[in-house]
C-alpha cells in the first residue's frame, strides 16, 4: 500500500514515510509563444518510458491520435535527483534535452543561485 491509499483510508498511523535525501531539481518545459498564446497540438518525441533518479510530470499535455501533444503553456517538468545540486541539474537538462516538440523553451538557469551559494 502507499501512503496516499493509506491516507485514504485512514490509516496513516500503519505506515510509515521514506523520504530520499538526495536533491530533487525540475526544469520546466514550455510551449511555442509561452507565456501570450501557447500553441497547442505539437507532438512531443523522445519522452522517456522510466528515468534512473529522474521523472517527467506532465501539466499541458494530451494525446492526440495516439501521440502526446501540447495542450498548454507550462508542458512538462522534468525531474532529476543527485547527492549535490549540480548533480541534480546536469541531470535534469540531459533529461529535458533527449525531449522535442516544435517551439519548445526552456530556462537555462535553474539551480544556479543554490549551486553559487556553496
Amino acid at each position: 500500500s502507499t501512503i496516499v491509499e493509506h491516507a485514504i483510508n485512514g490509516t496513516l498511523d500503519k505506515v510509515e514515510a521514506e523520504w530520499d535525501r538526495r536533491t530533487a531539481l525540475g526544469v520546466v518545459m514550455a510551449a511555442a509563444n509561452y507565456p501570450d498564446t501557447p500553441r497547442k497540438g505539437d507532438a512531443i518525441t523522445g519522452l522517456p518510458k522510466k528515468l534512473e533518479d529522474g521523472h517527467v510530470f506532465h501539466a499541458g499535455t494530451t494525446m492526440q491520435d495516439g501521440k502526446v501533444v501540447t495542450s498548454g503553456g507550462r508542458v512538462l517538468c522534468v525531474v532529476a535527483l543527485g547527492d549535490m545540486v549540480k548533480q541534480a541539474q546536469n541531470r535534469a537538462y540531459e533529461f529535458a534535452d533527449a525531449i522535442h516538440f516544435d517551439g519548445q523553451q526552456m530556462r537555462r538557469d535553474i539551480g544556479y543561485r543554490a549551486i553559487g551559494r556553496k
